[in-house]
């Protein structure tokens, strides 16, 4: 299982789709076994699901993204987490142990705010 967190840095991003990267973790039976970094290839509407399935992705967690990025993610048959926050290594520790759920914090309009991208919901 491939897991990818939209991140700034060592912090989940507040919006997938105007992160620096993505921190993708590669699991074996509930174990990081790798983790690297890629730089987001920008934001291009449908491009990142596609450019993250091509990377074996299974799970894509950020603090918020539209509705249609979302289906798009689905579409190729990756889990969307959203409502994420914090520390990625410390995120997906918990993830694999079963504590965190997606709080579905969609992105309704494309109004950002700040220059980390935060939604203005």
């Amino acid at each position: 299982m491939k897991i990818a967190v939209a991140s700034d840095g060592s912090i989940v991003s507040a919006h997938f789709g105007h992160c620096e990267s993505f921190t993708i973790f590669e699991v074996e039976d509930k174990k990081v076994v790798k983790k690297e970094v890629v730089p987001s290839p920008g934001h291009t509407p449908g491009h990142l699901p596609v450019f993250l399935e091509g990377l074996g992705v299974n799970v894509i967690m950020s603090g918020g993204m539209g509705g249609k990025a979302i289906d798009l993610f689905n579409a190729q048959g990756i889990d969307v987490i959203t409502g994420a926050t914090g520390d990625v290594d410390t995120l997906v520790d918990e993830y694999l142990k079963g504590n965190i759920e997606s709080a579905y914090s969609v992105c309704q309009e494309h109004v950002h705010r700040g220059s980390r991208g935060d939604c203005a919901h």
